[in-house]
Protein backbone atom coordinates (compact mmCIF):
# COMPACT_ATOMS: atom_id res chain seq x y z
CA UNK A 1 0.00 0.00 0.00
CA UNK A 2 2.81 2.40 0.86
CA UNK A 3 4.44 1.75 -2.50
CA UNK A 4 1.16 2.34 -4.39
CA UNK A 5 0.51 5.60 -2.49
CA UNK A 6 4.04 6.73 -3.30
CA UNK A 7 3.43 6.08 -7.01
CA UNK A 8 0.12 7.96 -6.93
CA UNK A 9 1.72 10.97 -5.22
CA UNK A 10 4.59 11.05 -7.70
CA UNK A 11 2.17 10.84 -10.64
CA UNK A 12 0.07 13.67 -9.20
CA UNK A 13 3.19 15.78 -8.82
CA UNK A 14 4.06 15.17 -12.47
CA UNK A 15 0.57 16.16 -13.55
CA UNK A 16 0.72 19.39 -11.55
CA UNK A 17 3.86 20.56 -13.35
CA UNK A 18 2.31 20.40 -16.82
CA UNK A 19 -0.29 23.21 -16.42
CA UNK A 20 2.46 25.59 -15.31
CA UNK A 21 4.42 24.94 -18.49
CA UNK A 22 1.34 25.36 -20.67
CA UNK A 23 0.51 28.68 -19.00
CA UNK A 24 4.04 29.92 -19.62
CA UNK A 25 3.78 29.03 -23.30
CA UNK A 26 0.43 30.74 -23.60
CA UNK A 27 1.75 33.88 -21.90
CA UNK A 28 4.67 33.97 -24.30
CA UNK A 29 2.34 33.65 -27.25
CA UNK A 30 0.25 36.52 -25.95
CA UNK A 31 3.26 38.74 -25.37
CA UNK A 32 4.91 38.11 -28.75
CA UNK A 33 2.68 40.50 -30.80
CA UNK A 34 3.76 43.35 -28.52
CA UNK A 35 7.11 43.48 -30.34
CA UNK A 36 5.53 45.11 -33.37
CA UNK A 37 2.16 46.51 -32.50
CA UNK A 38 2.34 49.95 -34.14
CA UNK A 39 -0.72 50.57 -36.27
CA UNK A 40 0.10 52.69 -39.34
CA UNK A 41 -3.61 53.27 -39.93
CA UNK A 42 -3.57 55.71 -36.99
CA UNK A 43 -1.69 58.12 -39.23
CA UNK A 44 -4.21 57.69 -42.04
CA UNK A 45 -6.28 60.83 -41.56
CA UNK A 46 -3.61 63.54 -41.52
CA UNK A 47 -1.28 61.59 -43.81
CA UNK A 48 -3.96 61.22 -46.47
CA UNK A 49 -4.81 64.93 -46.32
CA UNK A 50 -1.17 66.05 -46.43
CA UNK A 51 0.03 63.73 -49.18
CA UNK A 52 -3.03 64.22 -51.38
CA UNK A 53 -2.91 67.99 -50.89
CA UNK A 54 0.77 68.32 -51.77
CA UNK A 55 0.51 65.97 -54.72
CA UNK A 56 -2.61 67.69 -56.08
CA UNK A 57 -1.07 71.14 -55.67
CA UNK A 58 2.10 70.13 -57.47
CA UNK A 59 0.40 68.29 -60.33
CA UNK A 60 -2.42 70.81 -60.79
CA UNK A 61 -0.27 73.94 -60.95
CA UNK A 62 2.53 72.28 -62.92
CA UNK A 63 -0.01 71.02 -65.46
CA UNK A 64 -1.66 74.45 -65.59
CA UNK A 65 1.68 76.13 -66.23
CA UNK A 66 2.54 73.62 -68.95
CA UNK A 67 -0.84 74.11 -70.60
CA UNK A 68 -0.72 77.90 -70.59
CA UNK A 69 2.91 77.92 -71.70
CA UNK A 70 2.03 75.73 -74.69
CA UNK A 71 -0.03 78.55 -76.24
CA UNK A 72 1.39 81.67 -74.57
CA UNK A 73 5.02 82.69 -74.10
CA UNK A 74 4.30 85.62 -71.79
CA UNK A 75 5.66 84.89 -68.32
CA UNK A 76 3.02 87.11 -66.69
CA UNK A 77 0.18 85.02 -68.12
CA UNK A 78 1.85 81.84 -66.90
CA UNK A 79 2.43 83.17 -63.38
CA UNK A 80 -1.06 84.66 -63.02
CA UNK A 81 -2.65 81.41 -64.15
CA UNK A 82 -0.43 79.42 -61.78
CA UNK A 83 -1.18 81.66 -58.81
CA UNK A 84 -4.91 81.53 -59.51
CA UNK A 85 -4.65 77.75 -59.62
CA UNK A 86 -2.85 77.74 -56.27
CA UNK A 87 -5.50 79.83 -54.51
CA UNK A 88 -8.48 78.10 -56.10
CA UNK A 89 -7.02 74.65 -55.52
CA UNK A 90 -6.15 75.28 -51.88
CA UNK A 91 -9.66 76.55 -51.16
CA UNK A 92 -11.22 73.65 -53.03
CA UNK A 93 -9.11 71.08 -51.20
CA UNK A 94 -9.88 72.61 -47.80
CA UNK A 95 -13.64 72.75 -48.40
CA UNK A 96 -13.75 69.28 -49.90
CA UNK A 97 -11.72 67.77 -47.07
CA UNK A 98 -13.82 69.54 -44.45
CA UNK A 99 -17.09 68.28 -45.91
CA UNK A 100 -15.71 64.78 -46.35
CA UNK A 101 -14.39 64.48 -42.80
CA UNK A 102 -17.55 66.01 -41.35
CA UNK A 103 -19.59 63.35 -43.12
CA UNK A 104 -17.27 60.66 -41.83
CA UNK A 105 -17.49 62.10 -38.32
CA UNK A 106 -21.30 62.12 -38.41
CA UNK A 107 -21.36 58.50 -39.51
CA UNK A 108 -18.98 57.47 -36.73
CA UNK A 109 -20.96 59.39 -34.10
CA UNK A 110 -24.16 57.65 -35.17
CA UNK A 111 -22.41 54.29 -34.99
CA UNK A 112 -21.01 55.10 -31.54
CA UNK A 113 -24.46 56.02 -30.27
CA UNK A 114 -25.86 52.71 -31.45
CA UNK A 115 -22.99 50.82 -29.84
CA UNK A 116 -23.38 52.80 -26.64
CA UNK A 117 -27.04 51.83 -26.35
CA UNK A 118 -26.21 48.19 -26.97
CA UNK A 119 -22.94 47.81 -25.04
CA UNK A 120 -22.95 50.82 -22.68
CA UNK A 121 -19.69 52.21 -24.03
CA UNK A 122 -18.22 55.37 -22.52
CA UNK A 123 -18.39 58.34 -24.86
CA UNK A 124 -15.27 60.09 -23.53
CA UNK A 125 -12.89 57.46 -24.84
CA UNK A 126 -14.61 57.30 -28.22
CA UNK A 127 -14.67 61.08 -28.71
CA UNK A 128 -10.87 61.14 -28.77
CA UNK A 129 -10.85 58.80 -31.77
CA UNK A 130 -13.14 60.95 -33.91
CA UNK A 131 -11.57 62.68 -36.95
CA UNK A 132 -11.07 66.44 -36.78
CA UNK A 133 -12.58 68.21 -39.84
CA UNK A 134 -10.82 71.51 -39.20
CA UNK A 135 -7.42 69.88 -38.82
CA UNK A 136 -7.86 67.87 -42.00
CA UNK A 137 -9.02 70.95 -43.95
CA UNK A 138 -6.09 73.11 -42.84
CA UNK A 139 -3.57 70.34 -43.49
CA UNK A 140 -4.99 69.75 -46.95
CA UNK A 141 -4.97 73.45 -47.91
CA UNK A 142 -1.44 74.06 -46.63
CA UNK A 143 -0.14 70.93 -48.29
CA UNK A 144 -1.72 71.96 -51.59
CA UNK A 145 -0.12 75.40 -51.33
CA UNK A 146 3.30 73.90 -50.59
CA UNK A 147 3.08 71.60 -53.57
CA UNK A 148 1.80 74.36 -55.86
CA UNK A 149 4.58 76.80 -54.93
CA UNK A 150 7.30 74.52 -56.33
CA UNK A 151 6.42 74.79 -60.05
CA UNK A 152 5.63 78.49 -59.63
CA UNK A 153 9.10 79.17 -58.25
CA UNK A 154 10.65 77.06 -60.98
CA UNK A 155 8.93 79.10 -63.69
CA UNK A 156 9.27 82.56 -62.14
CA UNK A 157 12.95 83.22 -62.89
CA UNK A 158 13.28 81.75 -66.39
CA UNK A 159 12.52 83.91 -69.42
CA UNK A 160 12.93 81.43 -72.26
CA UNK A 161 9.63 79.53 -72.73
CA UNK A 162 11.08 76.14 -73.71
CA UNK A 163 13.66 76.18 -70.95
CA UNK A 164 10.94 77.25 -68.50
CA UNK A 165 8.74 74.29 -69.38
CA UNK A 166 11.68 71.89 -69.15
CA UNK A 167 12.64 73.19 -65.71
CA UNK A 168 9.05 72.98 -64.47
CA UNK A 169 8.83 69.40 -65.70
CA UNK A 170 12.08 68.38 -63.99
CA UNK A 171 11.24 70.13 -60.71
CA UNK A 172 7.77 68.61 -60.68
CA UNK A 173 9.16 65.13 -61.37
CA UNK A 174 11.71 65.34 -58.55
CA UNK A 175 9.07 66.66 -56.15
CA UNK A 176 6.65 63.88 -57.12
CA UNK A 177 9.27 61.26 -56.32
CA UNK A 178 10.00 62.97 -53.00
CA UNK A 179 6.30 63.03 -52.08
CA UNK A 180 5.99 59.39 -52.99
CA UNK A 181 8.97 58.42 -50.83
CA UNK A 182 7.76 60.44 -47.84
CA UNK A 183 4.27 59.03 -48.10
CA UNK A 184 5.59 55.49 -48.34
CA UNK A 185 7.90 55.88 -45.33
CA UNK A 186 5.21 57.42 -43.15
CA UNK A 187 2.60 54.91 -44.23
CA UNK A 188 4.81 51.82 -44.10
CA UNK A 189 4.25 50.94 -47.79
CA UNK A 190 6.79 49.93 -50.49
CA UNK A 191 8.85 52.98 -51.47
CA UNK A 192 9.50 52.11 -55.11
CA UNK A 193 5.90 51.21 -55.86
CA UNK A 194 4.53 54.31 -54.19
CA UNK A 195 7.01 56.67 -55.86
CA UNK A 196 6.48 55.16 -59.29
CA UNK A 197 2.72 55.43 -58.96
CA UNK A 198 2.88 59.11 -58.00
CA UNK A 199 5.45 59.96 -60.69
CA UNK A 200 3.62 58.25 -63.56
CA UNK A 201 0.34 59.83 -62.52
CA UNK A 202 1.91 63.30 -62.51
CA UNK A 203 3.49 62.74 -65.93
CA UNK A 204 0.15 61.68 -67.35
CA UNK A 205 -1.58 64.78 -65.99
CA UNK A 206 1.06 67.20 -67.25
CA UNK A 207 1.32 65.53 -70.66
CA UNK A 208 -2.44 65.43 -71.16
CA UNK A 209 -2.89 69.07 -70.17
CA UNK A 210 -0.04 70.23 -72.37
CA UNK A 211 -1.16 68.25 -75.41
CA UNK A 212 -4.85 69.10 -75.29
CA UNK A 213 -4.28 72.79 -74.55
CA UNK A 214 -1.76 73.11 -77.36
CA UNK A 215 -4.09 71.28 -79.74
CA UNK A 216 -7.03 73.55 -78.96
CA UNK A 217 -4.87 76.68 -79.09
CA UNK A 218 -3.47 75.78 -82.52
CA UNK A 219 -6.80 74.78 -84.06
CA UNK A 220 -8.68 77.85 -82.87
CA UNK A 221 -5.87 80.40 -82.84
CA UNK A 222 -6.45 80.95 -79.14
CA UNK A 223 -4.80 83.99 -77.57
CA UNK A 224 -4.50 84.09 -73.78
Amino acid sequence: MAASQTLQLSSLNNVEILPIQVIDVEENKIQEPALDEFDYSQRGQWLRAAVLGANDGLVSVASLIMGVASVKNDIKAVMVAGFAGLVAGACSMAIGEFVSVCTQRDVEISQMKREKRERSLESDENDEKLPNPGQAAVASALAFAVGAVLPLLAAAFIKQPKVRMAVVFVVASVALVAFGVVGALLGGTPVVKSSARVLVGGWMAMGTTFGLTKLIGIDHGMQI
